[in-house]
Formats: C-alpha cells, sequence, structure tokens
C-alpha cells in the first residue's frame, strides 16, 4: 500500500478547484457561488498545509488559518448582504440582481 503524499493533496486540490471555478461560472443561484467560492479556498488552504507539511514548515498552515478567518468573514457578508437582497428583491438568481443600475 503507498502512502498518501503531496501529489495526493495536489490532485484533491485540483479537483476542489475545478469544481469551485465550474459552479462559480455556471450557476445562477447566489448562495450556490458562495460555496463555490469557498471550495476554491479550500483548495488552496490544501495546497498551503501540503506545501507546508512537504517542507517541514509551519507558515503555510499558519497562512491558512488566516485564510479561514477570511473566509469565514467573506460568508458573514455575504450571507448579510444575501439577505438584504432578497428582502428588497425576492429573488437569489444572480442575473436578476441590479440594484446597481439606476
Amino acid at each position: 500500500m503507498h502512502p498518501i503524499g503531496t501529489v495526493h493533496y495536489l490532485v484533491l486540490s485540483v479537483a476542489l478547484l475545478l469544481i469551485g471555478t465550474f459552479g462559480v461560472l455556471t450557476r445562477r443561484n447566489i448562495v450556490v457561488i458562495l460555496m463555490s467560492i469557498e471550495l476554491i479556498l479550500n483548495a488552496a488552504n490544501i495546497n498551503l498545509i501540503a506545501f507546508s507539511r512537504a517542507v517541514d514548515n509551519v507558515n503555510g498552515q499558519v497562512f491558512a488559518i488566516f485564510v479561514i478567518a477570511v473566509a469565514v468573514a467573506e460568508a458573514a457578508v455575504g450571507l448579510g448582504i444575501l439577505i438584504a437582497l432578497f428582502r428588497n428583491k425576492e429573488t437569489v438568481l444572480a442575473d436578476e440582481v441590479d440594484l446597481l443600475k439606476w
């Protein structure tokens, strides 16, 4: 049996990045778009932690914790904006949002 190495983590990261990018580019629902952005951030975190482990340095792991904190703030602000948008427009579809248009 083969041990799990850095390449395995990178393959997982690429898969998450592709799924997240596909979700951002093709979906209309803002909630799904926000979840896809979270997948992209998790792919970056897996890369940071995998390379941090490969070179025996904790800097990547510390940076990943900061990325997680930013992701939490992004999710909170994004969901707050989404709730305000739903109260005004009664939709969560990105195509129907035109609040910034005159």
